[in-house]
C-alpha cells in the first residue's frame, strides 16, 4: 500500500518556495515487514523536525527509527512507525489523519508559530487551544508540595479539571488546570486572578536566593502542547545543573533520576557541525523529547538517525547552533549534554503507580494527595484529567523514607474517592511513560565516542490510559 496526499495551497501561505512547493507525505505499508514507512518532504523551515515529531506522538504512534536530513532548503524525513500495540497501521482513516495532519503542520506551522527566541517574555504569552485558567509552577520540589497547592486552590474556590507534574533532580514544574467552583469555566476577574497566584506564590516560598516561578493566567485561543510546555520549564528552571557527578564532578553522587543516560558531543570539522550521540532505554516520545531541548537550545538538525532494538535506543545528530556555523566552546558542548540527559529522563517516574477513576468533584486532588502527604509519601509524577465528569489519572508515589511503598495505600485512596483505585506493581521502565525504575543507575557525559546501540520499545499494558489522558489535556506548549 503506498498513498501519496498533497495538501491544498492556502493562499495565507506566507513562503513563496511553500507555495511552489507544497509539503508531500507518503505512508508506505508494502517496503517494511513489521512497520508502517511514513515519509515526509517539503521545503525547509525552522522548526519543521519538532512539528512533525509532534504529531506523529500525538497520536499515539511509536517511532523505532528516523533517518533525517535538511541540510539545505529542502526537508527529507522517514519515520518508522507502528501503534501501540506495535502493529502495522491499517485503519485508513488514521493514515489519512496522519497526511493531513503533517500537511496542514508543515504549510501552516500550526505547532511552532511562536517567538523562538526562547525569552521569559515569551513564556509569558503562552495560550491554550480554548479559553481557560491555568496554573503553572516551576521550583524545588518537596514532599507535600502539589497536596499543599490542590489545598489552597480549593480554598479559594477553584475547581481542578486537568493537572501534570514532572519532577527531576529536586526539581519540580506543574501545570494545573481550574475552573470557577461557583460556575464553568475560566476565572475572569483579574484582581481574584491575582489573589490565586499570590496565595500560591506563598505555598512555594522558596527559600533566599531560590528560584521558583508560579504563573496563573486565564489563557486564550492557540493551538499550543503541554508536554512542550513542561520541558520549557523545566529547562528554564535549570534542572540539568542539579546531579554534579553528571557535571563530571567525580567526587559527587548521582542524585534520584539519574537513570544511565550517556550522551557524547563530538565535532565534524569539514562541515562545522556538533556529532551528538543519545544512548538511553527505549521508550515512547523519546525522539520528541530530545528535540524539545535542541529546539529550546536553538540548534538545528542538519541530519539524523535514530534506532532502537529491545530496550536500548540511539539517537545520532548532526546539528549547529542557529545561525552560526561556528563550533560552541567546551563549556556549551558541556551543557547540551547536560540539557539532553536533563530531558531523556524528566519522563522517567519512580516508585509505585496508582490509578484513579472516579467521579470528579471540588477537592478531589487535594483530598488524594492528602492521603499520600500523611502517610509519608511523595508525589514524583502525575497525569489527571476528566472525561464526562469522571477524573481519570494516574500518581506515581515515593516514600520519603526510602522504603518501598506500602500497597495498602490503594484502600486509603479507594475511601478518599470512592472509586475505582489500581495500582501498577510493574517497575516503572515498562510503563508508556517511563523509562527505568532504578533510581541508582548513573549518567554520564562523554565528548567522543563510538558506540552504537539500536533498540525496539516495549509496550505496556498502561499505555490506553496514559494516551487517552494526554488526548484530554494536551494543549501547553511551545514558547521557545
Amino acid at each position: 500500500m503506498d498513498i501519496c496526499y498533497h495538501a491544498h495551497i492556502d493562499r495565507e501561505i506566507e513562503s513563496l518556495i511553500e507555495r511552489i512547493h507544497p509539503p508531500r507525505v507518503c505512508i508506505d505499508n508494502d517496503s517494511c515487514r513489521d512497520c508502517t514507512v511514513v515519509k515526509v518532504d517539503s521545503a525547509n523551515r525552522k522548526g519543521i523536525l519538532l512539528e512533525m515529531v509532534q504529531v506523529l506522538t500525538d497520536l499515539d504512534l511509536i517511532i523505532s527509527k528516523s533517518y533525517i536530513s535538511s541540510d539545505g532548503g529542502w526537508f527529507m524525513d522517514v519515520f518508522h512507525v507502528t501503534d501501540e500495540a506495535g502493529k502495522k497501521l491499517t485503519d485508513e482513516t488514521l493514515m489519512l489523519h496522519i497526511q493531513q495532519e503533517l500537511c496542514v503542520t508543515r504549510s501552516k506551522g500550526k505547532i511552532l508559530k511562536d517567538r523562538e527566541g526562547g525569552s521569559e517574555k515569551g513564556e509569558e504569552e503562552e495560550v491554550v487551544g480554548r479559553e481557560i485558567t491555568a496554573m503553572e509552577m516551576s521550583g524545588m520540589d518537596r514532599a507535600g508540595l502539589l497536596s499543599e497547592l490542590a489545598g489552597v486552590l480549593v480554598e479559594l474556590g477553584c475547581v481542578v479539571t486537568a493537572a501534570t507534574a514532572w519532577t527531576h533532580n529536586d526539581r519540580v514544574a506543574c501545570i494545573i488546570l481550574v475552573e470557577d467552583a461557583l460556575k464553568a469555566g475560566p476565572i475572569s476577574d483579574p484582581k481574584r486572578l491575582g489573589l490565586v497566584e499570590e496565595q500560591l506564590e506563598n505555598v512555594v516560598a522558596a527559600h533566599r536566593g531560590e528560584r521558583k516561578r508560579v504563573r496563573v493566567t486565564r489563557l486564550g485561543a492557540g493551538h499550543t502542547h503541554r508536554e512542550r510546555r513542561l520541558h520549557q520549564l523545566m529547562y528554564a528552571d535549570r534542572d540539568y545543573e542539579s546531579c554534579r557527578a553528571c557535571d563530571g564532578d567525580s567526587s559527587g553522587e548521582h542524585k534520584k533520576g539519574c537513570d544511565g543516560t550517556h550522551v557524547s558531543v563530538g565535532k565534524c570539522e569539514d562541515k562545522g557541525y556538533l556529532v551528538v550521540n543519545v544512548r538511553s532505554r527505549d521508550r515512547p516520545k523519546l525522539l520528541f523529547d530530545t528535540v524539545c531541548v535542541l529546539t529550546d537550545m536553538q540548534y538545528v538538525v542538519f541530519h539524523a538517525a535514530i534506532s532502537s532494538k529491545r530496550s536500548m535506543a540511539h539517537q545520532e545528530y548532526y546539528i549547529r547552533q542557529m545561525g552560526s556555523s561556528v563550533i560552541p566552546s567546551e563549556s556549551e558542548k558541556q551543557k547540551l549534554a547536560l540539557c539532553l540527559i536533563a530531558a531523556v529522563e524528566r519522563r522517567v517516574s519512580h516508585g509505585l503507580r496508582v490509578d484513579i477513576v472516579t467521579e470528579n468533584r471540588v477537592g478531589l486532588l487535594s483530598n488524594v494527595t492528602r492521603v499520600f502527604r500523611e502517610n509519608g509519601l511523595s508525589v514524583s509524577r502525575v497525569e489527571i484529567g476528566t472525561e464526562g465528569g469522571k477524573a481519570v489519572g494516574s500518581f506515581f508515589v515515593t516514600d520519603c523514607s526510602g522504603e518501598e511503598v506500602n500497597p495498602n495505600i490503594v484502600e486509603l485512596v479507594r475511601r478518599e474517592t470512592g472509586g475505582s483505585v489500581v495500582i501498577d506493581h510493574k517497575s516503572p521502565h515498562r510503563l508508556h511513560q517511563s523509562s527505568s525504575s532504578s533510581s541508582s543507575s548513573s549518567s554520564s557525559v562523554i565528548h567522543q565516542t563510538n558506540d552504537t546501540v539500536e533498540a525496539k520499545p516495549k509496550l505496556s499494558l498502561g499505555s490506553l490510559l496514559w494516551s487517552r489522558l494526554e488526548r484530554l489535556s494536551g494543549g501547553f506548549g511551545p514558547v521557545n
